[in-house]
C-alpha cells in the first residue's frame, strides 16, 4: 500500500494546503437545532500554554487559508478548542462541542458503535464470505455459488439475463386445465 501511495503521490492530498480549488460549498452542511429545550450556551475559555497557543493560531491560519475554516464573529454557540499534541510537534486542533451535541436532534437510523460491529463479526465470523451476495434493487439475492446470480427464482418470477419472467411452476396448474366441455 506504501508503495502503492508514494509511486502516485501527486493524485493524493497529503493536507489542507494541497486543495486550494476545493469548492467549500461540497461539505458544507446546516445542522437543526433545538433552542428551546437547550439555549445557545457559550463555554467559559479553557486557559492554554503560551508556546500551545501560537501552535494553536498557525494551524487555524492554516485551516482558514485553506478555505476549511471561516472567521464567524459573535456566534450564539461558543465552543473551546481542545488541542492535541501529535507526535511531530505539531497541533491537531480539536473542538469541544458535548453542549452543541445536546442540543441537535438525534439521527433516527444512528451509525451502529464499534462493539456492536465487533459483536457480530464475532457472532457470524464462521459465515462469513462463504456465500454470494449481490444486491437487486434494495435486496439482497445469497448463495453459495456465482453462477446462481445469472438466474434464478424470485417471489414468482424468474429472474435471468432475458429479463422477469412468470415462473412456469407457478402457472403450471393452470396450463395444464382441460379446456371446458359445456357453455353454460
Amino acid at each position: 500500500m506504501i508503495d502503492f501511495l508514494t509511486e502516485y503521490q501527486e493524485v493524493f492530498a497529503w493536507s489542507s494546503t494541497d486543495m486550494p480549488g476545493l469548492d467549500p460549498s461540497i461539505v458544507k452542511h446546516f445542522l437543526p437545532l433545538d433552542t428551546k429545550r437547550f439555549p445557545s450556551k457559550r463555554q467559559h475559555l479553557r486557559r492554554q500554554r503560551a508556546d500551545l497557543l501560537l501552535r494553536i493560531k498557525e494551524e487555524v491560519v492554516k485551516q482558514v487559508d485553506a478555505g476549511f475554516l471561516e472567521v464567524y464573529n459573535y456566534s450564539k454557540w461558543v465552543a473551546n478548542v481542545v488541542p492535541v499534541e501529535k507526535k511531530n510537534g505539531k497541533v491537531r486542533v480539536c473542538i469541544d462541542y458535548r453542549d452543541l451535541n445536546k442540543a441537535s436532534p438525534k439521527d433516527n437510523f444512528p451509525l451502529p458503535h464499534i462493539d456492536v460491529l465487533r459483536a457480530m463479526v464475532t457472532l457470524f465470523h464462521d459465515m462469513m464470505h462463504k456465500e454470494k451476495e449481490v444486491y437487486v434493487d434494495d435486496m439482497i439475492a445469497k448463495s453459495k455459488e456465482g453462477e446462481d446470480h445469472l438466474s434464478g427464482k424470485l417471489l414468482g418470477f424468474v429472474v435471468s439475463e432475458k429479463g422477469i419472467e412468470v415462473d412456469p411452476d407457478k402457472v403450471k396448474a393452470i396450463m395444464e386445465l382441460p379446456s371446458p366441455s359445456t357453455v353454460s
